[in-house]
């Protein structure tokens, strides 16, 4: 869990004047950069799974075409880890020489599944490329599922072909057995032994032959509107469900990062693609669309990722020095533990210039505790996006991000936002709805549900679940629908509540959520986790919240958390786990506003 910063959190910059002069400077760049003739153009789709949305004009359709082009990037650094690194040119090679064995050794056909399992090892990716060199479904899964939850999306998705490492061979050996899948193993030394998991089906990356540099991938027809991937939900709230997104879709995801990063570049007054190749330290789990963001961005740019086995901040303050890395990407959590672990060793991450943030919700004291620390020197960038829009479709950085710390931003060219009331209807500015996304990124709908598919999608529209406010074109999210507290029939958003609790300097993290209550309906609780040797009480924390917000919104109950409150691979909590103990404490003999102790998983 983070270790916020010593440093004390400075106030969010006044949003005026230099809130306008932001979003004025941004509404420009935007103009510059999508303008007829610019390099991010649109035109709206008349066919295919898109149709009827905003498509780059320009750029690939598939992922193919896309990765085919970082082969000119040749010797230049592109997978650091301890185990080993590859330049781009090996990468290519060795992706494209998989790619054979799978589509020639194999007999694998497009539209075939080829799973993906395994930790941030540099050979996830030649997993995954090799999957798109050979026009297969990449499918990748969670690394840190059990052996159930494996079963559950390999009986699911149903591939052909599984590269695993060592690590993830024994939960996913029977299945593979049982169906008769081929399996590919890498890592193995995690294991020891070889021999004890060798089996008919089974073969060893390390076994198989030396990639020709020369080699080409395999000759196979891949399409705009084939499937490139089935990524599955996070499943905070239930089962999750494989959302399929078309190679075009995912072109788009590809093509999204480079539009704000020449933004980003156009409002610090750079020319877009001058200087040095970026050097990304990718915290996130590849098999998290997050990570996707991140990855596309850097072999778009034909930047480094230095890779972590996991996570820790005095690790990454090493990586950081070591490799020069200018670009951080991570969740919130670890962001605010790296700032933390710098402040303690007085480390002035010197060569960083970008601290970029997703996967859950960041603290709006986090872009003010970077600026306190390092002033306008590192960017602070964060946004949003969904298993379902193949990453991140909204981003706030520079400027922007630190006059409204609690916005996501602003879409890419290709995303269109609709906040919508009960019946669909759109809302105008300043109203809080749903938030709506259309756009190229967008996935097709759930791998063989279609009810879910007609729960979630409309018109080409995807309901997010997320409720949302736009002003000047910004968007703020403020909680999940299914969040939402109503307090005698007054909307609490917990996002909101959430973020003024971890503005106070004990606390270290914090969830809100409602219990029942037998006149108002629902009342509002928060479960707090304090930092090592702070002292806050709940009352303290209660009059805190008070100080900001309306007495409605001021928990009625805050229960303190021994342990680290329980989140998933990608850092959002996961209130599921919470909501029992909490409201078996609620219902104690305790009084309302007295703290309580509560286990956070």
């Amino acid at each position: 869990m983070p270790h916020s910063d010593p440093t004390p959190a400075t106030p969010a910059p006044e949003p005026a004047p230099a809130a306008g002069q932001a979003a004025a400077q941004a509404e420009r760049v935007v103009a510059a950069l999508t303008g007829p003739g610019g390099p991010f153009a649109v035109v709206r789709a008349e066919d295919g799974p898109q149709a009827g949305a905003l498509v780059y004009a320009d750029g690939p359709g598939t992922l193919r075409e896309f990765v085919e082009t970082t082969w000119a990037f040749g010797e230049q650094p592109f997978l650091i880890s301890e185990e080993r690194g590859y330049t781009y040119g090996e990468f290519f090679a060795a992706a494209s020489a998989l790619a054979c064995r799978l589509s020639e050794g194999y007999g694998l056909r497009p539209g075939d599944r080829a799973v993906v399992a395994m930790r941030n090892h540099p050979e996830w990716q030649i997993a995954f490329w090799a999957a798109q060199l050979a026009g297969l479904v990449a499918v990748p899964l969670n690394a840190w599922w059990t052996g159930d939850e494996f079963t559950y999306a390999l009986d699911d998705c149903g591939p052909r072909v599984l590269l695993v490492d060592g690590e993830r061979l024994p939960r996913v050996a029977e299945w593979a057995r049982d169906s008769g899948a081929r399996v590919i193993v890498f890592r193995d030394e995690e294991r020891g032994a070889r021999g004890a998991e060798r089996a008919d089906g089974v073969e060893w990356y390390a076994d198989l032959p030396e990639p020709d540099p020369y080699a080409a991938p395999p000759e196979v027809e891949i399409r705009p509107e084939d499937d490139a991937t089935i990524i599955y939900t996070s499943g905070t709230t239930g089962r999750p469900k494989g959302a399929v997104a078309t190679q075009l879709a995912q072109a788009g995801a590809a093509r999204n990062p480079r539009f704000h990063a020449a933004a980003s570049a156009l409002g610090r007054g750079v020319i877009p693609g001058q200087g040095p190749a970026p050097v990304t330290l990718l915290t996130f789990p590849f098999f998290h669309v997050a990570a996707f963001t991140s990855f596309y961005a850097a072999m778009s740019a034909g930047g480094a990722l230095v890779l972590m086995h996991k996570w820790d901040a005095e690790e990454a303050l090493r990586l950081i020095r070591e490799h020069g890395v200018t670009h951080y990407a991570g969740v919130p959590a670890t962001a605010l533990q790296l700032l933390a672990a710098a402040a303690r060793e007085e480390d002035g991450l010197e060569s960083l210039q970008m601290l970029n943030t997703g996967g859950a919700a960041a603290p709006p004291d986090l872009v003010a505790r970077l600026t306190a620390r390092y002033g306008e020197r590192i960017e602070p960038r964060n946004g949003y996006g969904l298993t379902e829009t193949s990453g991140g479709v909204l981003a706030n950085f520079g400027a922007e991000y630190r006059a409204h710390p609690g916005s996501v931003g602003r879409p890419t060219p290709t995303t269109e936002v609709r906040i919508a009331g009960p019946a669909g209807e759109e809302l105008p500015e300043g109203e809080v709805g749903e938030l709506w996304l259309r756009g190229q990124a967008l996935v097709r709908g759930y791998w063989q549900d279609e009810e879910a598919t007609a729960r979630a999608f409309s018109g080409g529209w995807f309901r997010t679940g997320d409720l949302a406010v736009v002003h000047e074109g910004r968007v703020d999210v403020v909680d999940r629908i299914k969040d939402m507290v109503i307090r005698g029939g007054e909307n609490v958003y917990c996002v909101e509540v959430e973020g003024v609790l971890h503005g106070h300097p004990d606390v270290e993290d914090a969830a809100v959520l409602g219990v029942p209550h037998p006149v108002l309906g629902e009342e509002v609780a928060a479960v707090v986790r304090l930092r090592p040797g702070a002292v806050a009480t709940a009352e303290e924390l209660r009059a805190h919240v008070a100080r900001s917000l309306a007495a409605f919104k001021v928990p009625a109950h805050v229960l303190m958390s021994g342990e680290p409150l329980p989140r998933n691979a990608t850092g959002k909590i996961l209130k599921r786990e919470l909501r029992g103990p909490v409201e078996e404490e609620v219902r104690g003999p305790r009084s309302v506003g007295r703290g309580s102790e509560v286990r956070g998983g």
